[in-house]
């Protein structure tokens, strides 16, 4: 049971209006309701939406808001019909922009069947997981969108998944590519590919993050700077498979444009923004875009669910290895500086984190 009053307050990084400034604020601490779990924020890992939300006024319609949804903490108290839970448990989760389920704040609420235990990492890696693991697990394992959906809108590759019964090593012998695998969503790309065994596992990026991406299992590098020629002259030397799956967890107009170059007929090409593809429907060649929530809509919560039930042996046998973290200073009120860096292309192969409870 918590040791908390429903009239407590916490501290909260709090987005008042739309385009507006964040202001630290005091808000109550959420009840959790059936199926829910309250959370204590140990640490927060910031995304690039987070910025886009304030800048460009996109995506959230109700103000204030409490963004941030890369969150793990420990269960500080548990909502009817929830088990597997005890109070104290360390836990991660993807959020939902709501003044409740975000993570720029003390304390939070989580679906408890979007929630994994992890034992074997600190909070600030687990904080880098949620979001990266879950738009590249829905993007290459969503089976299930419904056919009235705009794949550019919703869509995935419809794989089997590596964390399902006969899942691992399913796609052996065929070839990807995943452009951008240093980025956090590539990694995760990249190390769910290696575990529906796929072979050769081409990524491209910064040739320093070299050893770093081989260790997660890529099988080639190729160096992200270089033309298209020289790209795909590169892949040619490397395999002479048929390129079926691309995930581009970039999705620059640059890189849209090569990879479904590169796209085997019959093939099929995530991306993570809206398409910029100038020759599409070409041969049979699927584009798909990823929406990476797995609390919603349902098809995605169905994979959201399956996933989280299996994430803590996956942690703990060291399947899935999380971001490289920088923890940011003074709590929720580093979240503003952070958010600023990421907006100027100012980070580079290590994810953003606070730690809330820090903050004065």
């Amino acid at each position: 049971m918590s040791s908390l009053s429903s009239s407590q307050l916490q501290k909260a990084l709090v987005l008042p209006s739309r385009r507006g400034s964040f202001v630290l604020s005091s808000i109550p601490i959420p009840r959790p309701q059936k199926g829910q779990l309250l959370l204590k924020v140990h640490a927060c890992a910031l995304n690039p939406v987070d910025w886009k939300i304030q800048t460009r006024g996109i995506i959230v319609q109700d103000f204030p808001i409490v963004l941030g949804t890369d969150i793990s903490g420990t269960v500080e108290a548990i909502g009817d019909g929830v088990e597997g839970f005890s109070v104290g448990d360390r836990v991660l989760t993807q959020g939902v922009f709501d003044n409740n389920c975000g993570g720029f704040q003390q304390y939070t609420l989580a679906n408890a069947d979007i929630t994994a235990k992890e034992t074997n990492i600190s909070f600030e890696q687990a904080s880098t997981i949620p979001v990266g693991l879950g738009t590249a697990a829905l993007g290459l394992y969503t089976e299930s969108i419904p056919k009235d959906i705009d794949p550019l809108e919703r869509g995935s590759v419809g794989l089997f998944p590596p964390w399902e019964e006969g899942g691992r090593n399913k796609y052996a012998g065929k070839s990807v590519l995943i452009f951008g695998a240093s980025s956090s969503v590539g990694q995760y790309a990249l190390q769910l590919a290696k575990l529906s065994g796929f072979s050769p596992i081409i990524t491209t990026a910064s040739l320093h993050n070299t050893a770093f991406l081989q260790s997660l299992g890529a099988t080639h590098v190729v160096d992200r700077h270089l033309s298209f020629a020289e790209l795909q002259s590169s892949i040619r030397q490397i395999t002479s498979k048929p390129l079926e799956v691309i995930f581009d967890a970039i999705s620059l107009p640059e890189t849209q444009n090569a990879a479904y170059e590169l796209l085997s007929p019959g093939g099929c090409l995530a991306i993570v923004l809206f398409s910029s593809i100038n020759s599409a429907n070409e041969g049979g060649k699927r584009i798909v875009k990823v929406f990476g929530q797995v609390n919603f809509p349902p098809e995605n919560r169905k994979v959201g669910s399956a996933l989280y039930k299996r994430l803590t042996r996956l942690l703990e046998e060291g399947a899935i290895q999380p971001n490289r973290v920088e923890v940011l200073p003074r709590g929720l009120e580093g979240i503003v500086g952070g958010l600023d860096r990421l907006k100027n292309d100012a980070v580079s192969g290590v994810k953003l984190v606070a730690r809330p409870q820090e903050t004065a």
